[in-house]
């Protein structure tokens, strides 16, 4: 009975884990990656579509991003959207293509993204522990409502608390692989 809810709580922590992950490719490293598009919206047909559904983005070389829209029409409302973006990309249009060089990073840009990992992290990490939390109420409903000995709940509760521990780790190790891709010149 209580696997199950054990099995809920570790998907939901792999969950917070794996949105992390998804934030992280949007922060640039000064490679370039597709994926830094993948937040940038573009007006098409009267709602708001990401760049990568509405062009090819492709990556000819370590420091260069291309987006081919499929429809010419959106070239100039690409380079907008980019342009408008966080990114700090600035977009060349050529009438057929947008290229985009990627800006090597200066020192002080790494620190202020390390710091910014760092906080996506801790974020994640509130979150995990949030989950905890609700498992542990969980038990403590469960124990209040029904016969089960105080042993079984406190052995379920250290369940808890081991895997709120692993998932943390696993957070920790994707947050300073990052930090070491970011750092690395």
């Amino acid at each position: 009975m209580y696997e199950q809810e054990m099995n809920q709580l570790s998907e939901k922590m792999d969950k917070s884990i794996t949105a992390l992950k998804n934030e992280f490719t949007t922060i640039r490293t000064g490679q370039a990656n597709a994926s830094l598009l993948d937040r940038v919206f573009v007006e098409y047909y009267g709602s708001r579509t990401p760049v990568t559904q509405v062009a090819s983005v492709t990556v000819p070389e370590a420091r260069l991003l291309v987006v081919q829209p499929w429809d010419k029409t959106l070239l100039k409302d690409i380079e907008k959207a980019i342009l408008q973006s966080d990114l700090g990309l600035v977009p060349m249009n050529d009438g057929n293509l947008i290229r985009m060089a990627i800006p090597q990073l200066t020192e002080e840009r790494r620190k202020e993204l390390v710091k910014i990992v760092n906080k996506k992290s801790e974020e994640a990490k509130v979150a995990i522990r949030n989950i905890r939390r609700d498992g542990n109420d969980f038990l403590k409903k469960e124990e209040k409502n029904s016969d089960v000995s105080k042993d079984v709940i406190k052995g379920m509760e250290e369940k808890v608390q081991k895997l709120t521990d692993n998932k943390i780790k696993e957070l920790e190790t994707v947050t300073e692989k990052k930090i070491k891709e970011i750092m690395s010149v």
